[in-house]
């Protein structure tokens, strides 16, 4: 499948690493629901796929899972599809400029976090009203009786969550793809 004015060709391990993606999202995002965890997991397969194909691939997986939470039960995951599609975005655009040592990966996380933070806080704040199914819910509520109010404490307890859910994801993405195997599908090694 090509899309001639985007130059954007679609090859087979690029089909399945999305659908794979799909998978490893909804397996992180449902774990993490089920231990109720402060942080995500939800984007581990969008940011390897933003990191093996670049960011118009790595836009593929949430907007897919979003698409197929929604038609599945899950209306509101559709909301957060565009938060998905921002971090694959800016992963993509980001790690595109060769190797990233641990600390250079400390200042990547936060250059992918901050822009879907932001687009997340204000869906969260206008749809939600600050509670989600999240573990992090709790937190928004406690510090909505602060100063912060409900909009600047969802974005305090967001960029603290999502800084360290893509932290983890990118150190967790990274040895990954340390795999030959895993390079050589997207014609890195």
């Amino acid at each position: 499948m090509t899309n001639e004015k985007k130059g954007v060709r679609l090859t087979t391990a690029m089909i399945t690493t999305i659908a794979l993606a799909v998978v490893i999202n909804y397996v992180g995002g449902q774990l993490a629901l089920l231990l109720r965890l402060p942080i995500y997991l939800d984007s581990i397969g969008t940011i390897l796929c933003a990191c093996l194909f670049g960011p118009v691939i790595g836009m593929l997986p949430p907007l897919v899972s979003g698409l197929i939470m929604a038609f599945t039960g899950d209306i509101y995951s559709l909301y957060f599809a565009p938060v998905g599609m921002i971090l694959g975005l800016m992963t993509g655009f980001v790690m595109r400029r060769g190797k990233h040592g641990k600390a250079r990966i400390i200042l990547d996380a936060l250059v992918v976090t901050l822009p879907g933070t932001i687009v997340c806080s204000i869906i969260n704040a206008a749809v939600f009203g600050g509670v989600t199914s999240s573990g992090s819910s709790l937190l928004v509520q406690l510090l909505a009786h602060t100063p912060l109010g409900l909009t600047g404490s969802i974005f305090a307890v967001q960029i603290l969550t999502d800084y360290a859910d893509r932290l983890i994801s990118l150190l967790l993405v990274q040895a990954v793809l340390k795999v030959p195997a895993i390079r050589k599908m997207a014609g890195n090694g």
